[in-house]
């Protein structure tokens, strides 16, 4: 499977990782919207929400609803908007949730480095 997801889960394809267990990583997205914009990936392949289990739809929404008020905190941030595309619009054909820190007001902001905003979150 060419899949860029799937190849970054099995370090074939290096990523800054927030978060990592037996089943999901959580990594910074490289077309951030906004700063701290993070991706929830499962591990196995889901094409899309729509295949998704209850177990592992759980599993992703604990670890945002762990990681969401860190990263907000660190980046001083007001609201967190949580985000799965479908059909047309997912880009990547393995399912991902999106975490965007303040998604309402991205159009005024200077996006930093993924690196710079990476640094600030993984601590």
């Amino acid at each position: 499977m060419d899949c860029i997801f799937c190849k970054i889960a099995k370090k074939e394809i290096p990523s800054n990782i927030l978060y990592e267990d037996n089943d999901l990583m959580v990594i910074m997205d490289l077309g951030p919207v906004n700063n701290g914009h993070v991706l929830v990936i499962p591990k196995e392949h889901y094409t899309d929400y729509m295949e998704l289990d209850n177990e592992m739809a759980g599993k992703m929404l604990k670890v945002a609803q762990d990681l969401g008020p860190k990263i907000m905190q660190k980046l001083d941030k007001s609201s967190l908007t949580l985000l799965i595309n479908y059909g047309e619009d997912q880009k990547v054909k393995h399912l991902h949730l999106h975490l965007i820190p303040n998604f309402s007001s991205r159009n005024n902001v200077k996006i930093k480095p993924i690196s710079e905003t990476f640094e600030i979150l993984k601590n």
